[in-house]
């Protein structure tokens, strides 16, 4: 599927398709090209989420990170518990493919705790060719194609994950972080010590952390699909959260702003919220 947009604002284009069967367990969303001329910097925030992030760029070098942004080309972001920023000169073009911890660690080669709160160059984990091969096809269908046939590539050579930290992070995703951790060690017969270690290790976050991720995740979704006006305290009760002012304490900490500020900054046509 492909979308074209073009405004006053300036035009973009996303192109979004399912990854191989046997890849779209790890892969969320599908993978998600997109092309966006804007003609001045746009800077946006990138609030946490439960997903490694790649951005395989097709582009200009784009700077990202939070106190000190860096330059960067193509890059993996592992989990984070704090908003971070990125921004590019008015012009982008790549892929984005957002990947599920487990997915990552097998698609990647290793633990995610070694990405934990941190933004690397691809070439530190991926052959560095592999952006270039990209830039050489003519259409999204052919990108597509090329990492459809490189991902499977590497999933066939890719050690599963440990099962105990599987059933962890799977039924912290089915409750949308609600599950307690004390509930979760006894599912698995393990203290909390052991499946801290273990989850954050494999995942990047511990299960708490992680946890809090999901339910923070769970209210954007909330959000961005009914609004907020005047409902912030119901978003609050369904996604998990006290009361809204524990929602609003959670908001402050992983995206820096209140969650009105948030609704208001999202930007026209799914374009993500500017930082």
């Amino acid at each position: 599927m492909i979308e074209h947009h073009v405004s006053p604002a300036g035009d973009w284009e996303t192109a979004v398709r399912p990854p191989h069967p046997a890849l779209a367990p790890h892969v969320r969303r599908g993978y998600v090209g997109y092309a966006e001329r804007v003609g001045a910097p746009l800077r946006r925030l990138e609030v946490p989420h439960d997903a490694i992030v790649v951005i395989l760029n097709l582009g200009p070098p784009l700077l990202v990170g939070a106190d000190t942004p860096t330059l960067r080309r193509s890059f993996v972001a592992g989990l984070h518990d704090r908003a971070v920023t990125t921004e590019h000169p008015g012009d982008q073009l790549g892929i984005q493919v957002d990947l599920t911890p487990l997915g990552a660690r097998m698609l990647l080669g290793l633990p995610m705790g070694e990405l934990a709160r941190q933004v690397v160059d691809l070439d530190a984990v991926l052959p560095a060719d592999i952006v270039d091969r990209l830039a050489a096809r003519e259409s999204w269908a052919d990108r597509f194609d090329l990492l459809d046939a490189f991902l499977l590539g590497r999933l066939r050579r890719a050690a599963p994950p440990r099962p105990d930290v599987a059933f962890a992070w799977s039924r912290l995703v089915q409750t949308h972080g609600a599950l307690a951790v004390s509930q979760l060690c006894a599912e698995l017969g393990c203290s909390r010590r052991h499946l801290a270690a273990r989850f954050g290790e494999e995942v990047g976050l511990a299960p708490k952390a992680f946890a809090r991720v999901l339910r923070f995740q769970r209210v954007l979704d909330l959000l961005e699909r009914e609004g907020g006006a005047g409902r912030f305290a119901d978003i609050a009760a369904a996604g998990g959260y006290y009361d809204q002012p524990h929602l609003n304490r959670d908001f402050r900490a992983m995206a820096g702003c209140t969650p009105g500020e948030y609704l208001a900054r999202l930007l026209p046509g799914g374009r993500g919220v500017a930082g």
